[in-house]
């Protein structure tokens, strides 16, 4: 029991470090150089979708390739959640099955359409605040010029982030904690932390903000596992979609109304 304990502790800490540990140590660097910088936070930029190359054909491989092996640790824990009894995907909800329940995905999509509305816009009023206050940096999350090829691309990279963030950070982490006997609250907050971690190169307030979302959409996946019910990461997915659609093919439009803010 001890040397599976042991194993399982380093499989979560190989998971992370394919995954998101890069990109949290990046962002905690990121911040502190801007720090060090003249410049003021405020005055500095991000962004989150950039063009790869100036040929629209190597613009959209060199994307599709980074966009295929970010899903890579995706596919790993599915596979190391799977066992002979059930799925990797139905392990943690990311499945479209609900047995004797037709409205089943309906109620996937409602939640996650929920959930959206709830994060984007008390998000959004955040991201506002601390730009005027001079805290985050600006956030370039789509391309103004908005090629017709990009559109697919950054559709793309929404599904890319809302698969790799709710899968890893909060299906998969939350379902191996548990197994090390973790408390749900303890669950829920290193989620939450981890979420937070890779967004700090915005700045503290956005970072911030993420642990908030961390916190609910954790709370909302262990809840179900509380009420004796099968934990579903799926609306999760959804809602981190939907966030990530607006917000990557909605700027070009938000930068032309609010050039200040965006």
């Amino acid at each position: 029991m001890h040397l599976a304990r042991v194993r399982l502790r380093w499989e979560i800490w190989l998971v992370l470090g394919l995954s998101l540990l890069p990109s949290a140590l990046t962002a905690i660097v990121r911040l502190l150089e801007l720090a060090a910088q003249p410049t003021p936070l405020g005055d500095s930029s991000s962004a989150l979708n950039p063009s790869a190359s100036e040929f629209p054909v190597f613009d959209v491989a060199y994307r599709l390739i980074s966009i295929g092996s970010t899903l890579v640790p995706v596919a790993l824990v599915i596979w190391l959640l799977w066992s002979r009894h059930e799925s990797g995907f139905r392990r943690i909800g990311l499945d479209a099955h609900w047995p004797g329940d037709r409205f089943g995905p309906l109620r996937d999509f409602g939640g996650g359409l929920l959930l959206a509305a709830g994060i984007g816009i008390p998000g959004l009023a955040l991201y506002a605040v601390s730009r005027a206050m001079g805290l985050t940096v600006q956030v370039v999350a789509g391309d103004t010029s908005m090629a017709w090829w990009t559109v697919g691309l950054l559709v793309l990279s929404a599904l890319r982030a809302a698969l790799l963030e709710e899968v890893v950070v909060v299906g998969y982490l939350a379902t191996r904690l548990h197994t090390l006997g973790w408390g749900r609250w303890s669950i829920i907050l290193a989620s939450a932390v981890l979420r937070g971690s890779y967004h700090l190169y915005q700045g503290v307030p956005m970072a911030f903000g993420n642990v908030v979302m961390g916190i609910v959409y954790a709370y909302v996946f262990t809840r179900k596992r509380r009420d004796g019910k099968r934990p579903r990461v799926m609306p999760l997915v959804i809602a981190h979609f939907l966030l990530d659609v607006v917000s990557f093919l909605g700027y070009p439009l938000a930068a032309q109304w609010w050039p200040g803010l965006f």
